[in-house]
């Protein structure tokens, strides 16, 4: 057996298993955010933009997720002004959620 192909027996050992997965999920846990306030301005201009909105819009939006905020850019692939929700490209996102919303393209 060629020193190589001996490397390859040990290469996929993990002597600490489940360390790397316990690591994201601590580094995932601290980097948690509270959801902040949006001023009434900021919902007025949400509002004026989400009535404007169809389906097929491209938009960039900026929103709470999970403990996170985050930025995304997509297409809206379904509104639902009743139920106070849409997917972007896909993605389930509460209106009350969105801290601001653009139309990118028609």
């Amino acid at each position: 057996m060629t020193r190589q192909e001996r490397a390859k027996q040990f290469m996929a050992f993990d002597a600490m298993k489940g360390l790397s997965e316990a690591l994201r999920d601590r580094e995932e846990r601290h980097l948690r955010v509270e959801k902040h306030d949006i001023s009434d301005e900021a919902i007025e201009q949400n509002s004026r933009v989400l009535s404007a909105l169809t389906r097929g819009m491209r938009v960039r939006l900026e929103y709470y997720r999970a403990f996170h905020d985050v930025v995304g850019e997509g297409r809206v692939t379904e509104l639902s002004l009743p139920f106070k929700y849409l997917r972007l490209d896909g993605e389930k996102v509460i209106f009350e959620n969105i801290y601001k919303i653009e139309i990118i393209d028609m």
